[in-house]
């Protein structure tokens, strides 16, 4: 059976009226990222990363479009903090 290839990728805008400000929302390439992660034969990695962008969100640190005040670093930050708080 021949392999097929494959794509994991978030489906975004380029958003050009927003470039620059810092307001973009990164859990949909975060998520992507964890997908990722699990098709290429890595599960428990892919879940750690959705686990911490899950977390993030529920704890409030949010970028305007879902209600909150984060920039798009400050969201990041959040979510990959909360890897290195998983790995220990």
């Amino acid at each position: 059976m021949a392999r097929v290839g494959s794509s994991v990728r978030a489906y975004l805008g380029s958003a050009p009226d927003i470039a620059g400000e810092g307001v973009a929302n990164p859990a949909g390439a975060i998520w992507a990222g964890a997908l990722m992660l699990d098709h290429v034969g890595y599960p428990d990695a892919g879940e750690q990363v959705l686990s911490a962008l899950e977390v993030t969100l529920e704890s409030g640190t949010k970028t305007s479009d879902l209600g909150g005040t984060a920039s798009t670093d400050e969201s990041t930050d959040a979510v990959v903090q909360r890897l290195g708080d998983s790995s220990t």
